[in-house]
């Protein structure tokens, strides 16, 4: 086997972007990456993984890699006859392109690989029409079992039952926000947390979000402005929530035979991948700890790290709460800690281990095929230490945690990944 290094990362800014296509998106974060990579073009690329979710509601399908790459082709920028694989798993699709290239590379079969995820999820006229509001909502039931949905639907009415409130739906926000509602009441009844506690953090992943140009919203809020928003499903508030959007990230991933062939001031910020694991989910009881446990010890194993070398994180905060269980899925604190190790200011600056300092999901954006390479980019750049007010000073190991779909109680799927800065 052979290290594995992040050569080049690009995030676009994500945002509602109904002017912009997926095409335009795809050409934003490929040049981007060529120029972080230091290349003038993609001549040297073996491979390519292309995430995306939502382009089959644009009438493109099974294809869409190809469709999003031909005219950078035709421009010479991307080279003739290369590979490409069209990837897809809610919301951890980027980071299963992600995890494709690096086992191309960690295997020795490429030596220079790219995956890109592109994602447009905003339709303009949801705002003034209730059918396309619906519609846009119905999308995200892609990420779960339709084919026998009585099943998740009886799973979460019974852990509904165990946390003593009622399990519904609404109209207005997608059935993902229903299904983390319960599971943010069963920790609330089984470990004490409180709704105050859920909103410190993502009061503080605003804040984050704030000083993040490429993040879709860039305001401050407090903790009571974040409880006195509209509730979507007790006990989260719309503040608490990843909004809708539109945008893409990429990366490219080299071996280390590559990387000494490469410009020195490319060299220097290269970024070693330590580990990337991938785990999936099933119906598990409501006490066992989540697939996303089993992917940070997967991770943690293969790289020889521990959660306490870890000096940045990026959890996937598709709620708030997210990143207090997601805080203990990683081994940061012990289980059911979660809400007071989030309220003490550990996941916030100068704390023990800062989480989501891009502004998470809740404040970045979560355009889905593009989400984990986005939380990847976030964290190349604190470990470069090219973050500028929100920089974790001295960040030298990464965590990124990034899940999708729903099975059960639980994601379908599941990415955890272990970074390192450059050598220096």
């Amino acid at each position: 086997m052979t290290d594995v290094f992040l050569l080049g990362v690009h995030s676009t800014s994500f945002g509602k972007k109904p002017e912009t296509s997926f095409k335009e998106l795809a050409r934003e974060t490929y040049l981007g990456v060529l120029e972080d990579a230091g290349l003038e073009n993609g001549d040297d690329f073996e491979f390519a993984y292309f995430g995306n979710c939502a382009m089959h509601g644009a009438k493109q399908g099974t294809i869409r890699g190809q469709v999003c790459t031909i005219e950078l082709v035709d421009d010479g920028l991307f080279p003739k006859r290369t590979p490409l694989i069209n990837v897809e798993g809610a919301c951890a699709t980027g980071s299963m392109a992600f995890h494709s290239a690096w086992k191309d590379i960690l295997s020795g079969q490429s030596d220079l690989v790219l995956a890109m995820g592109v994602e447009k999820l905003f339709l303009p006229k949801a705002a003034k029409s209730p059918e396309m509001k619906k519609k846009m909502m119905k999308g995200f039931m892609n990420g779960v079992d339709n084919f026998d949905l009585p099943r998740l639907v009886k799973e979460y009415e019974r852990a509904a039952a165990v946390a003593e409130l009622p399990f519904e739906t609404g109209p207005d926000h997608s059935f993902f926000m229903d299904t983390y509602a319960v599971q943010a009441a069963l920790h609330m009844k089984r470990h004490g947390t409180t709704q105050r506690q859920i909103a410190v953090g993502a009061a503080k992943n605003h804040n984050y979000g704030a000083q993040n140009p490429k993040a879709q919203y860039r305001f401050t809020q407090t903790v009571d402005q974040v409880l006195g928003d509209r509730e979507i499903s007790f006990p989260l508030t719309r503040a608490m929530c990843a909004p809708i959007g539109d945008g893409a990230a990429s990366a490219v991933l080299c071996s280390e035979r590559y990387l000494e062939r490469v410009d020195p001031s490319v060299r220097e910020r290269a970024v070693r991948v330590r580990a990337s694991a991938l785990t999936g989910g099933y119906y598990r009881d409501i006490d066992e700890p989540s697939l996303a446990r089993v992917a940070a010890e997967k991770a943690y194993a293969f790289s020889g790290l521990r959660p306490g070398d870890v000096d940045v994180a990026e959890v996937h905060d598709a709620c708030s709460f997210c990143e207090i269980y997601q805080s203990e899925m990683m081994g940061f604190c012990e289980i059911g800690e979660g809400g007071p190790f989030v309220e003490s200011g550990a996941t916030g600056p100068g704390g023990t281990v800062p989480i989501n300092t891009s502004g998470g999901l809740v404040s970045k954006g979560h355009p889905v095929g593009a989400t984990g390479l986005s939380m990847l980019y976030e964290l190349a750049t604190q470990l470069r230490g090219e973050a500028g007010e929100r920089q974790v000073p001295g960040a030298r190991i990464a965590l990124q945690e990034n899940g999708g779909g729903v099975i059960g109680l639980e994601e379908a799927a599941c990415s955890v990944i272990l970074l390192e800065g450059p050598r220096g």
